[in-house]
């Protein structure tokens, strides 16, 4: 078949399918633009899932009349400006928008109207596109001084089988509020205002621009959970900035749902962030749990490009593991700072478990004779004998059911200093009572503490394998038969390449010709291990992230079992000393608010809390 032109009707609708994939993805671009105008108040309304209408209004610098026809010609932008030599250069993209594909795009599929008024005076204008076929520009009315209105109508009307292919009007509304939350939480001095189907579904004021401002948006879209366990990220490397916020380990979610990452303002999906914030959070959360995280990347547009998809929702960095390593070190750095917290959710959790009675009905007989009915005194003077109490409370006098109040008015020395604190005033308090040999009941100031000993301790246990590893090398055990792992001739040579920093995991490889390396010594802790599957999972992660996850994750697998079979079991009896020794390792060890597996390790109690429970606020 002989080479023809496609007519430029079909050019755009084969790029429409690129740029506009849904309702969402034309809202985003729309939304990208009017934050690329400079405005500080956008409203988006959307009817039918958005196939029906989609009206963004903003509030930005506007366009002229002889504008308006350039911007819905193809590859027509006003954000890309040429030197003197008549260069245009894509290194240094500050934008959202650059390709000037979105307008022309969404014309060629839909019934497209735009009306704007600039900034600098004039008349509003207004221009329409059908299906491709542009009219010509005409005087309009606009209700604002100066902005944009964009409407489309009907989108897909012009390819039918693109519509075959689109969710229900739910799915598709759903996609779109997703989409604003995500530009919202990137621009918080920009009001939103978001109607489906004529209903007010979000309404976000403008904030103020810093971290008070954005924790105050991401509030209003995550809610307030999110606020108060939430972490304040701010670190710097090399010119790379990370802020934003992460949640507590115990506050982590079922999937991945809740991480929310952007590139200089730009919302990306990147699998090298991802797998950095995983990485992050490997040494606290089971699998199955994914942290919540609101991250912004912020890094000199020269050493990253973001013209590497049409939709703009992927990005490559020229130094990845600068970006992997300040994410890492960033996380576990304001993790590290959040000692024994844990979230304020377990404590609500505990608080919807516990269920009211009000004494009839259940239990053992009552009688008006009883200890019960007599109030306590009545349990001090009933039959006058200890003993009998005991076998109306068994266990009562046990050294497992009750620790007796210290001294509190002789404080506790604080070792090493002549400061005295009441053991009240711990973080975690003082012990009170052990209950059912597993969980220690602690009193503070204002309120209650119980903690779960064994998954306390295997935490304390950890975190000092981790150190001890951390102060010296890896322990080595050389293969008594070096063993030849075959791999692609791409992963090998990955693999190969990774050598130095492998050894400092304790595995030592070397490349074996093409397609292949050799293994010598293995990390001592992961004993009698698979070392084809290792080689083939490090292989993978450096396909897919550019650092051996596996093997770092797989020796923390290992400390977590060893530490797992080295703490103090549940079922142990423990004394005073020994309960209130463990709180007190738990004020002084990081991450002691979670297990090794992001379960909570105590759940606090306040008094107001309690409180609530009795009806007595």
């Amino acid at each position: 078949m002989p080479i023809r032109r496609l007519p430029p009707e079909t050019v755009n609708r084969i790029a429409a399918g690129e740029v506009v994939e849904r309702p969402a993805s034309a809202i985003k671009e729309l939304v990208e633009n009017a934050l690329d105008a400079g405005a500080t108040r956008i409203e988006i309304q959307a009817d039918g899932g958005g196939l029906s209408r989609i009206l963004i209004a903003d509030d930005g610098h506007g366009m002229a009349a002889d504008q308006l026809a350039l911007a819905v010609e193809r590859h027509a932008t006003s954000k890309l400006e040429p030197d003197d030599a008549g260069d245009v250069d894509l290194l240094r993209i500050h934008t959202l928008g650059f390709r000037g594909e979105a307008l022309p795009s969404i014309g060629s599929v839909a019934r497209l109207t735009i009306t704007s008024r600039p900034r600098d005076g004039g008349d509003a204008h207004q221009i329409t596109v059908e299906g491709g076929d542009q009219r010509p520009v005409a005087p309009a009315g606009f209700p604002g001084p100066h902005g944009a209105r964009v409407e489309v109508r009907d989108l897909f009307y012009a390819t039918p089988a693109r519509l075959k292919f689109m969710k229900s009007e739910r799915a598709e509304a759903m996609a779109i509020s997703e989409e604003i939350k995500r530009q919202a939480m990137a621009h918080e001095a920009v009001a939103f205002t978001l109607d489906l189907d004529g209903r007010t579904t979000l309404r976000l004021p403008a904030e103020h621009p810093g971290d008070g401002g954005r924790l105050k948006r991401l509030a209003a879209l995550l809610g307030r959970d999110f606020e108060a366990n939430a972490l304040l990220i701010d670190q710097e490397r090399d010119g790379v900035r990370l802020t934003g916020y992460a949640g507590l380990p115990t506050y982590s979610r079922g999937n991945a749902g809740h991480q929310y990452l952007f590139v200089n303002g730009r919302p990306v999906r990147d699998r090298l962030l991802q797998g950095a914030l995983r990485g992050a959070y490997a040494d606290f959360l089971a699998r199955d749990r994914h942290p919540a995280a609101v991250l912004f990347l912020d890094v000199d547009p020269l050493y990253v490009d973001v013209n590497v998809h049409p939709a703009k929702a992927e990005v490559r960095f020229r130094d990845p593991q600068l970006v992997r390593g300040l994410i890492v070190g960033a996380l576990r750095h304001a993790l590290a700072g959040a000692g024994h917290r844990a979230s304020t959710t377990v404590a609500a959790d505990a608080l919807a478990g516990f269920r009211t009675h009000s004494g009839v009905g259940s239990g053992p007989a009552f009688s008006p004779s009883s200890p019960s009915a007599q109030g306590w005194s009545g349990w001090q003077g009933w039959a006058g004998s200890a003993a009998t109490a005991a076998q109306v409370l068994p266990g009562l006098n046990e050294r497992s059911a009750r620790v007796e109040a210290p001294d509190l008015a002789t404080p506790h020395p604080v070792s090493g200093g002549a400061e005295v604190i009441d053991p009240l005033d711990y973080p975690l308090g003082a012990a009170r009572a052990q209950l059912h040999g597993t969980y220690i009941v602690a009193q503070t100031r204002d309120g209650l503490v119980v903690v779960d000993q064994h998954a306390a301790h295997e935490r304390l246990v950890y975190e000092r394998m981790k150190a001890q590893m951390a102060a010296g090398s890896v322990t080595r055990q050389a293969l008594l038969t070096p063993e030849v792992v075959e791999l692609d001739p791409a992963e090998a040579e990955r693999v190969s390449a990774r050598a130095e920093d492998l050894a400092q995991l304790g595995l030592i490889v070397e490349p074996f010709g093409a397609g292949a390396v050799l293994v010598r010594e293995t990390p001592a802790l992961l004993g009698d291990t698979d070392v084809q599957g290792l080689i083939r999972d490090i292989a993978d992660d450096l396909a897919e992230h550019g650092a051996a996850l596996a093997l770092s994750e797989r020796l923390g697998e290992v400390c977590g079992t060893m530490a797992c079979h080295g703490s103090v079991r549940a079922g142990r009896v423990l004394s005073a000393p020994e309960m209130n020794a463990l709180l007190r390792q738990m004020e002084a060890t990081p991450h002691s608010g979670q297990c090794n597996h992001g379960r909570p390790t105590y759940v606090e109690l306040k008094l107001a809390d309690l409180e609530k429970l009795f009806g007595r606020r």
